[in-house]
C-alpha cells in the first residue's frame, strides 16, 4: 500500500491556457472557474522577482470549490510587469489530496544565490479542516525553491516537524492539529538587526474543537540561515485569531494583520513585534479594518517621496464585497486614504508593489475568477 508520501507527486507541466485577454486590458482575467479541467480557482498569492518578473501563484481546485480535494497548486509568469502573462504551471500535485496556502517569497540576501532564490511554502492534507480539528488526520508544511525565475523547482522540503508541533512532531504533546500559511505572500526581512529573516505568518489550531474557533492562533515560523533550519514565534495570545500577513515596518516592528475567525468584532486583529516576529508587544483591534471574516493583504510601499502602509480586503461587515484598499502614512495607527476597486463579491487578494507608482492587486472576483490590476499610487492617494 502506498504511503502519503510515496503517492505524493511532484510537477512542473505546462499546460494549455484559454483565457484569453489584451495587454491593455484594465483587469486581466489570470484563473477563471471551469477552464484547463479545474472546476475553482483560489487562494491568490502574487510576488515581484525582477523589475519586470512577477509570478502569481493559486489552488486549482479540480472537482469543486471545497478547500479540502484534488487541489494542485498552480503558477503564471509574467516577463513584462503584468502587462501579459504565460501559460499556467502546476508545481504541486498531491495525487488527489491537497496542497494550497501558497505563500512565496524571494530571498534576495543570499550570497549563494546573487540572482534571487524563490520560496514557495505550501501546506497539504489528508483530510477536511474539521477532522483535522477533531485529531483526525494532519496537515503539512513544506516549501520547494527555484533560482531561475521559476522555470524549474527543487524537489520539496518537509518542515513539518519543525513548525507544526502535531502528533508526528517533535512535540507532539502541543496538540498542534490544523496549520494555514498566511495564505498570501511570506517577507524577507531586509533591514535592521533581523535582517535576512525569512518569515512566514501562519496559523493552528491546538487540542479539541472550541465554540468559536478559539482553539485557533496566529503565530510565524521563521529562518535566519536561508531556510537551513527553522523556528517559531509565540502565539498571538487572541484566541480565534487565524489568517495572518505580515510586514516589517520601517520602525523594525514587524506587524501582522490577523483574520478573526469567530466574527466576534469584524474587525481586523494587529499585533506587533520588536523582536522580529519572535514575541507580540502589543495586540489590538483595528477599528478602521472592518472584515467580513475573510483574508486581506498588506505591504510596505516605498519610494523616494512616500512610505505608505497598504491594505486589501472586502470593505465590509456581512459579505465578501467591495474589494478596497486603504493606505496609512503612520503605520496603521489611521487610515485616510481608501480607494474602492471593485463593488461586488470580492474575497481573498494579494498585493505587490510593481514600481515606485504602481501597486498590483491579484484577488478572487465573482464566481472566483483570480484577476490581476495594477493602480497607479496617485489614484489611492487623492
Amino acid at each position: 500500500m502506498k504511503t502519503l508520501y510515496s503517492m505524493f507527486m511532484f510537477l512542473l507541466l505546462t499546460g494549455p491556457d484559454t483565457t484569453s485577454w489584451t495587454p491593455d486590458s484594465k483587469e486581466q482575467i489570470l484563473f477563471k472557474n471551469g477552464i484547463n479541467g479545474y472546476q475553482c480557482y483560489r487562494i491568490p498569492a502574487l510576488i515581484k522577482v525582477t523589475n519586470q518578473c512577477l509570478m502569481a501563484f493559486a489552488e486549482g481546485r479540480k472537482r469543486g470549490c471545497n478547500d479540502f480535494g484534488d487541489v494542485d497548486l498552480l503558477m503564471k509568469i509574467s516577463h513584462d510587469g503584468g502587462a501579459t502573462w504565460g501559460p499556467y504551471k502546476v508545481l504541486v500535485d498531491y495525487d488527489t489530496l491537497q496542497a494550497g496556502n501558497p505563500a512565496p517569497m524571494v530571498d534576495f540576501l543570499d550570497s549563494e544565490y546573487p540572482l534571487g532564490r524563490i520560496f514557495l511554502f505550501y501546506n497539504t492534507g489528508t483530510t477536511t479542516e474539521n477532522e483535522i480539528r477533531n485529531g483526525n488526520g494532519a496537515r503539512g508544511v513544506h516549501y520547494i525553491t527555484s533560482t531561475d525565475q521559476g522555470q524549474h523547482w527543487s524537489i520539496p522540503q518537509d518542515i513539518s516537524k519543525s513548525v507544526h508541533f502535531n502528533q508526528y512532531s517533535l512535540s507532539p504533546e502541543k496538540d498542534w492539529r490544523t496549520h494555514a500559511n498566511t495564505p498570501g505572500h511570506a517577507l524577507q526581512f531586509d533591514s535592521g538587526p533581523f535582517k535576512n529573516r525569512i518569515y512566514v505568518p501562519a496559523n493552528h489550531s491546538t487540542g479539541p474543537p472550541q465554540n468559536q474557533f478559539n482553539e485557533y492562533h496566529a503565530y510565524g515560523f521563521y529562518s535566519d540561515d536561508h531556510g537551513k533550519t527553522w523556528k517559531v514565534s509565540e502565539d498571538v495570545p487572541i484566541p480565534s485569531s487565524n489568517e495572518a500577513i505580515g510586514v516589517l515596518l520601517n520602525s523594525g516592528e514587524v506587524m501582522l494583520n490577523i483574520r478573526q475567525q469567530s466574527g466576534a468584532t469584524k474587525r481586523r486583529l494587529v499585533a506587533r513585534s520588536t523582536d522580529g516576529g519572535v514575541t507580540w508587544d502589543e495586540v489590538y483591534f483595528d477599528d478602521s479594518l472592518i472584515s467580513p471574516v475573510c483574508q486581506s493583504s498588506l505591504i510596505l510601499f516605498k519610494n523616494s517621496k512616500d512610505t505608505l502602509l497598504i491594505y486589501s480586503g472586502p470593505n465590509s461587515t456581512d459579505e465578501r464585497i467591495k474589494m478596497t484598499l486603504k493606505a496609512s502614512r503612520n503605520e496603521g495607527a489611521s487610515w485616510p486614504f481608501e480607494k474602492e476597486i471593485y463593488a461586488g463579491i470580492s474575497a481573498y487578494s494579494d498585493l505587490v508593489q510593481l514600481d515606485d507608482s504602481t501597486v498590483g492587486l491579484f484577488y478572487e472576483k465573482d464566481d472566483r475568477l483570480l484577476t490581476f490590476l495594477k493602480i497607479p499610487l496617485n489614484s489611492l492617494l487623492q
